[in-house]
C-alpha cells in the first residue's frame, strides 16, 4: 500500500489490519517535550466503541495503546525531569488486537468469496489477488480507524496549546436531524459524554482507573497485562447504568453522541427499527474547529478546504461540505456572502456559509466541515453477489454480527482527522509568517 501517509510537517503513517496483530502510528513531527499518557489516548480510542444497548458492536476489542517509541525512557540527566516525554524522534504507538475470535475465521473462510454489496472486499480483491487480506475485511474493516483517533489525538493536545479545539459530533443519524446548538454548548456536552463513557467502560476500569496500566512500565510488563486482559475479555462485565439519571444528570444520551438529547433518544429508536427490520441506517457528523488564525492554507493545490476534503479518506464517509455546502448551489451572492463589519477593531462576520475558509485560507471563523456517513453495508437481509472467484452469481445469506450504523462509531474519527490535517497546515502556516523579513 503506497496511501498509508498523511501530512507534511505532521506526517503520520498508518499500519495494521482487523485480524493482524494490531495496527501501528508512526507520527513525524511531534515537537519534544510533550507527555502524553496512553490513559489519554485510550480515552479518546474508547469513544470508537457505541455505548450499551442495541448499538453496541458484537466485537468487544479493546483498543488499548501503547507508546512504543518517541520518549524518553528515562531522565537523561541528574535534574533533569524528562522520563516519558516527547524527544523529538518518531512517536510510535501500537493498538494490539486482542478479541480477533479466531473461531470465526472459518466463517470468514467460507464468505470471502462473496463479497458483502457495499463494501471494499471485491475491490480489494481486484487489486491484491489471493493475497488479499480478507479476514475480519483487513485493512478495509473499521479497526483501521483507532489509528486515525490515535494519532487526532495527539494533534489535539498540540492545537490546544496554541488556542485551537476540535470538537465533533452527530448532526443526524437515520434521517433524524438535530436543531442549532452554540458550540461552546457542543463543547461542554462533549466533555461529559467522555466523562460518562470513563465512569462506564469495563476496559477503562479494569486497566486505568485501577492503576494496573501505567506509562512507566516496560512494554513486556504492558504486553503481559494485555495477554492476561484477552483470556478474560469474554467474562468482563459492562457496568450497568440508569441511562434517565445520566441524561438528567450531564444532558446527554450516553449510546450516542448527540448534542441535542432529544434528538439523539429519536435517532437511537429510528437505529434500532431499521436494525429490527434487518437493515442499516447512516447519518452526517459535523466537526467545528475554534480558534484558528485567518489566512492559513496553501493555495493553489493545498487550499485548507481542499485537504478537508481528505475526510473522504475515511471508510463509509461518502460526501465532505464545508459551510453550507451543498445548499450553496440554490443560494443567491447576497444569501450565500458572508458580510463583514468592524466592531471595536476588530473584524466581525454577519454569517458563516463558508465555513471559515475563502480562498483556500482561513478567514479567522470557526471551521465548520460536514461529512455523509453511508449505512452499514453489513445487513440482516439476503442480498445478490457473485462468487468473486469463479465469477458465478451468488446470494449472500443474511448476517447477524454487525454493526446497525457506523454513524455512532464515526464522529471520533472525523474529529481526529480533521485535527491531523489542521495541525499539519498550522505548522506550515506559522513556519511560513515566521520566514516573514525581520524589520
Amino acid at each position: 500500500m503506497l496511501g498509508c501517509t498523511h501530512g507534511v510537517l505532521f506526517k503520520t503513517t498508518v499500519a495494521g489490519g482487523s485480524y493482524q496483530e494490531g495496527l501501528s502510528i508512526n507520527i513525524q513531527g511531534v515537537p519534544a517535550g510533550y507527555y502524553f499518557s496512553e490513559e489519554e489516548i485510550y480515552v479518546e480510542l474508547m469513544l470508537r466503541k457505541p455505548g450499551q444497548g442495541e448499538l453496541t458492536s458484537p466485537r468487544r476489542e479493546a483498543d488499548v495503546p501503547l507508546i512504543f517509541c518517541g520518549v524518553n525512557a528515562a531522565d537523561t540527566m541528574p535534574g533533569f525531569k524528562n522520563q516519558g516525554y516527547t524527544n523529538g524522534t518518531p512517536l510510535v504507538i501500537l493498538i494490539p488486537n486482542v478479541d480477533r475470535h479466531f473461531e470465526h475465521i472459518d466463517q470468514y473462510q467460507q464468505t470471502n468469496r462473496t463479497p458483502r454489496p457495499g463494501h471494499a472486499s471485491y475491490a480489494s480483491y481486484m487489486k491484491y489477488g489471493e493475497f488479499d487480506d480478507a479476514i475480519g475485511a483487513g485493512f478495509f474493516s473499521g479497526r483501521y480507524t483507532s489509528s486515525i483517533v490515535a494519532a487526532g489525538c495527539i494533534a489535539k493536545r498540540i492545537l490546544k496549546d496554541h488556542g485551537i479545539e476540535v470538537v465533533s459530533f452527530i448532526r443526524e443519524a437515520a434521517g433524524i436531524k438535530m436543531g442549532n446548538m452554540p458550540v461552546a454548548e457542543i463543547k461542554k456536552k462533549a466533555a461529559a459524554y467522555r466523562e460518562v463513557r470513563k465512569l462506564y467502560d469495563p476496559i477503562y476500569l479494569d486497566l486505568y482507573a485501577s492503576g494496573k496500566m501505567k506509562n512507566d512500565l516496560r512494554f513486556f510488563e504492558k504486553a503481559a497485562i494485555l495477554a492476561e486482559l484477552e483470556t478474560r475479555i469474554p467474562s468482563i462485565k459492562k457496568p450497568v447504568y440508569n441511562e434517565e439519571e445520566i441524561k438528567e444528570r450531564y444532558g446527554i444520551n450516553p449510546k450516542i453522541f448527540c448534542p441535542d438529547v432529544e434528538a439523539a433518544d429519536a435517532m437511537h429508536d429510528k437505529i434500532v427499527r431499521i436494525m429490527n427490520d434487518g437493515d442499516s441506517s447512516g447519518g452526517i457528523v459535523e466537526v467545528v474547529v475554534t480558534g484558528v488564525p485567518a489566512g492559513m492554507g496553501e493555495p493553489v493545490f493545498n487550499k485548507l478546504d481542499g485537504e478537508l476534503g481528505r475526510l473522504m479518506s475515511i471508510g463509509t464517509v461518502k460526501a465532505v461540505e464545508i459551510g453550507c455546502g451543498m445548499e450553496a448551489a440554490n443560494m443567491t451572492g447576497s444569501q450565500c456572502n458572508d458580510q463583514m463589519h468592524i466592531e471595536n477593531g476588530k473584524v466581525v462576520f454577519d454569517s458563516n456559509n463558508a465555513g471559515g475558509i475563502t480562498g483556500g485560507l482561513t478567514t479567522g471563523q470557526d471551521i465548520v466541515a460536514r461529512v455523509a456517513v453511508k449505512p452499514t453495508p453489513t445487513i440482516a437481509k439476503p442480498q445478490h453477489t457473485i462468487d468473486k472467484v469463479s465469477l458465478e452469481n451468488r446470494e449472500l445469506a443474511a448476517v447477524t454480527r454487525r454493526d446497525p450504523t457506523i454513524v455512532a462509531r464515526m464522529w471520533p474519527v472525523v474529529e481526529a482527522y480533521t485535527a491531523m490535517i489542521v495541525l499539519d497546515n498550522y505548522m506550515q502556516h506559522i513556519g511560513y509568517q515566521a520566514m516573514r523579513p525581520k524589520k
